[in-house]
């Protein structure tokens, strides 16, 4: 059973019903949602779940019954490891691995590097992604809605034009996610301030478009906000410039 990196790997953020790219190759793909074998650290009673009609990722009841897609492989690397390392039962509680099939058994993907991030004066970089994280991690001091967050990453851009920065797409938001960690669902030595419960990403619903993508980073789930509502905040990300770090 596929964690759910591997599970999020064959969505489409431009489609929906099914949520995968316009011309795949599937047969009988179901608009629900279907399991990973990743328990959800918020609640280890429950696993995450992705739903193929629009693409969201939550999780559900591990007594609940919901569909199984396969898989096997091992990505050639191109895919990170969720950082779960235990393994739970239908109950929540901790148990054995071996032979489970679970996430926190297989633990497939690509290894973390260590120091995973490496911090300077105004960004850490995250060397498993590549990226640039403003070291606070709120850009405005309140909540705001999604045209208000563009903006904020305009202004931004205009005082420091040299620097790149930009609004993250769903997909780096969510490579900040580690699954064996919940409120936040970061890592335990990332060096972030001013860490917030959800934020805005850069990537409008498909579904429904006057909704964008959103981290809910409490819980580490992909959801939607409405883009008219100051459901969350802003968390800038850029590459990073020449020779600015070294280690």
């Amino acid at each position: 059973m596929p964690n759910r990196r591997e599970l999020r790997s064959l969505m489409s953020y431009q489609t929906r019903l099914p949520a995968l790219p316009e011309e795949h190759p599937f047969e009988n793909v179901f608009s629900g949602w279907y399991w990973s074998s990743t328990t959800a650290a918020i609640a280890p009673a429950h696993a995450w779940c992705v739903h193929m009609e629009g693409a969201r990722m939550f999780y559900g009841g591990k007594d609940q019954y919901y569909m199984v897609w396969p898989v096997r492989g091992e990505g050639n690397g191109l895919l990170a490891t969720t950082g779960q390392t235990d393994c739970h039962d239908a109950q929540g509680q901790v148990m054995a691995c071996r032979s489970t099939g679970q996430d926190g058994e297989l633990r497939m993907g690509r290894p973390w590097p260590s120091p995973r991030f490496v911090v300077g004066e105004e960004v850490v970089l995250d060397r498993l992604s590549g990226l640039c994280w403003s070291v606070v991690a709120s850009l405005t001091a309140q909540r705001v809605d999604w045209e208000e967050a563009l903006a904020a990453v305009r202004h931004l851009c205009e005082a420091q034009p040299e620097r790149g920065w930009r609004l993250p797409n769903i997909n780096e938001l969510e490579t900040l996610v580690d699954c064996s960690q919940a409120s936040p669902a970061l890592p335990e030595n990332a060096s972030f301030r001013e860490v917030q419960a959800g934020y805005w990403s850069s990537t409008t619903s498909m579904f429904e478009p006057d909704w964008a993508w959103a981290l809910y980073l409490d819980k580490g789930a992909l959801g939607v906000g409405q883009k008219s509502g100051r459901h969350f905040h802003v968390w800038t990300v850029r590459d990073p410039l020449e020779k600015e770090f070294s280690w």
